[in-house]
């Protein structure tokens, strides 16, 4: 069928109209999408920049210890510095664990790499060396020695960096005296330089062989759990000062 030449003109105009009217359609469709692709980059650079102001305002509580801390023989969220962790969290407190635990360290090792440690402000340092010492039968004047330089390089650091110190200690096998003195280098530390005392970090988990792995040393997980208690019974009122 040939058309003449009025329909074919009208055809043409309508056809260019409905071409016009699909263009201008596309273009809405995608300045809309633009605009939401934008508002939505928008709202996540927002949520963003929330989160790192409320991440850059929490305080660092380092955990300095050996594989006591380190929760050694167990998943890393086992330990009882992860713990602790989640009880500031159930809490709603604003503070971040840090878990600077290293298996085998004494107080002599420690005290070599605590610059790098105290490389971030922190706000609260837990100090947990000296077992290895004891179990290595490294005189106590030098162990005593080593947490006094390690409590006086935290405090040159920073002097609004609050201190706990965890006391610990040694099987009676290694002789009554030694074993005396070993105990009291904690408290006497605690008070001479006058910071928190855990008294005995293993309490009630110590020498109980089902809180403890198979070398009798290392707490399972249901120890470290009341190691983090114990911990948390002074950290607690640090923190609520």
């Amino acid at each position: 069928m040939i058309l003449n030449r009025s329909v074919y003109r009208m055809l043409m105009v309508v056809s260019g109209m409905f071409l016009c009217a699909l263009t201008a359609c596309k273009d809405s469709e995608k300045k809309e999408n633009s605009t939401e692709s934008s508002v939505e980059n928008t709202l996540e650079k927002q949520e963003d920049a929330i989160i790192s102001e409320v991440e850059a305002k929490k305080g660092t509580i380092l955990f300095f210890g050996n594989s006591l801390t380190a929760g050694m023989g167990l998943a890393p969220e086992e330990s009882f510095p992860a713990l602790i962790q989640k009880k500031i969290d159930s809490l709603d407190l604003p503070y971040t664990v840090v878990n600077a635990g290293l298996s085998g360290e004494t107080t002599a090792a420690g005290k070599n790499r605590l610059d790098w440690v105290l490389d971030q402000p922190v706000a609260v340092f837990v100090l947990e060396l000296g077992a290895n010492d004891g179990l290595r039968g490294i005189p106590l004047s030098e162990t005593r020695a080593n947490l006094q330089e390690i409590i006086d390089k935290v405090r040159a650091k920073s002097e609004n960096t609050d201190i706990i110190l965890a006391g610990m200690q040694l099987p009676p096998n290694l002789g009554v005296e030694y074993t005396e003195e070993f105990k009291n280098i904690f408290p006497e530390l605690a008070v001479k330089n006058e910071v928190k005392l855990i008294p005995f970090l293993l309490k009630d988990v110590a020498a109980i062989p089902e809180l403890n792995q198979n070398d009798g040393i290392h707490p399972t997980a249901e120890g470290q759990k009341i190691v983090a208690g114990n911990v948390w019974e002074v950290l607690n009122g640090l923190l609520h000062q």
